[in-house]
């Protein structure tokens, strides 16, 4: 199917991709890019990780490149490395053929219309031919990045019920590119979140993480959350954030802790639950201690106490005071405190825990 709307004559490839699928190509194996490194092109933003899919076998990309690595092989992803051992990942045609809502079993030896038809959402079932410059865009999904929407590729139902994630990604990428969820689709997400308990905590994890990191507005993502019912089952904490709570994460650093902190009665719990990094539950842990103990700004000697007392955690504990009270005086008298001790050369143990926090209001 040819594009429904005007695409550009060309994308910016990079070399070495172009190298990958000249050599397929000449072998007799049609190969596209595809994923988001194609949707981020047309949406104007910057993505040089393009990924080809070819109806090459995971056994012939293996024997057309020297350097190679499997790292998906059952599902026909191989990551060809170029010559400074870069990896670009070269999958072939595939559909599904069984699914239990969290894995896959694939078949190759189909079509790329087949192939983007088990795609996720329209925006991302768009394939570019780097060598040809055609466009492939069989379920609209130009159309749908133009009215800013992220819809399902066929029945949205389906579509989730091969990979519960999908919930996730819906919402990472509704609240990355600030676009609405079809109103299908959406119900279909509602309707399927139990399913999400199926899900690994390790790819919850990431979804959550990785949506933190790159949503416009990170209110919008909790909001998602809680809403689409996934955050009743991974998340029930941010049941209970209210408004004033959910505008303060658009105050904080895009942090993950910190955001998980804010938004959590028990961080190290919520944290635990996801199975994040001992160091990042211990952060959690030590907000969950201190965070209302702050002292009197108005008493120095306090404020050095509660300092040398709270150590790395005053990073975490001033970034947090900033976002939900903003006219505290604390954060600046903590700053004033850090200049001070950077100016005499002290090495004492608030020395040591002043400095990002007085970075976080200054």
């Amino acid at each position: 199917m040819r594009v429904s709307v005007p695409f550009p004559q060309t994308l910016p490839i990079p070399r070495e991709v172009l190298n990958i699928a000249h050599r397929l190509e000449e072998a007799g194996y049609e190969t596209w890019c595809v994923g988001g490194a194609v949707r981020d092109n047309l949406l104007h933003l910057e993505n040089h990780d393009f990924d080809l899919t070819t109806a090459a076998t995971p056994d012939v990309v293996q024997a057309t490149f020297r350097r190679t690595v499997p790292i998906g092989i059952e599902h026909g992803t191989i990551a060809v490395l170029d010559s400074e051992r870069r990896p670009h990942e070269v999958t072939t045609f595939r559909k599904d053929v069984q699914t239990d809502g969290r894995h896959a079993k694939v078949a190759f030896g189909v079509s790329l219309t087949d192939d983007l038809a088990r795609r996720d959402f329209t925006i991302n079932a768009i394939a570019y031919h780097p060598l040809r410059h055609e466009w492939r865009d069989p379920f609209n999904g130009a159309h749908d990045l133009d009215r800013k929407l992220i819809r399902a590729v066929g029945d949205p139902n389906w579509r989730f019920q091969e990979d519960y994630l999908r919930i996730l990604r819906a919402l990472r990428f509704s609240a990355r590119f600030d676009f609405r969820i079809h109103g299908q689709t959406w119900e279909a997400a509602q309707a399927n979140a139990q399913g999400l308990a199926q899900l690994s905590a390790e790819r919850v994890h990431d979804e959550w993480f990785k949506g933190i990191a790159t949503a416009r507005k990170v209110s919008k993502l909790v909001t998602l959350w809680r809403d689409s019912g996934a955050g009743r089952i991974w998340l029930p904490e941010i049941r209970n954030a209210g408004p004033e709570v959910r505008g303060a994460v658009d105050k904080l650093p895009r942090d993950p802790v910190l955001v998980s902190s804010l938004l959590a009665s028990d961080p190290a719990s919520l944290l635990t639950r996801l199975k994040c990094a001992t160091k990042d539950i211990e952060r959690g842990r030590a907000i969950r201690e201190w965070r209302e103990r702050y002292p009197d700004p108005k008493k120095l000697a306090d404020v050095r106490r509660w300092l040398s007392a709270v150590g790395p955690a005053a990073d975490d504990l001033v970034a947090l005071l900033v976002a939900t009270r903003p006219r505290s005086p604390l954060p600046a008298v903590v700053l004033a405190i850090a200049g001070a001790t950077a100016r005499r050369g002290a090495r004492r143990p608030e020395a040591q825990s002043t400095g990002a926090a007085a970075r976080a209001c200054a």
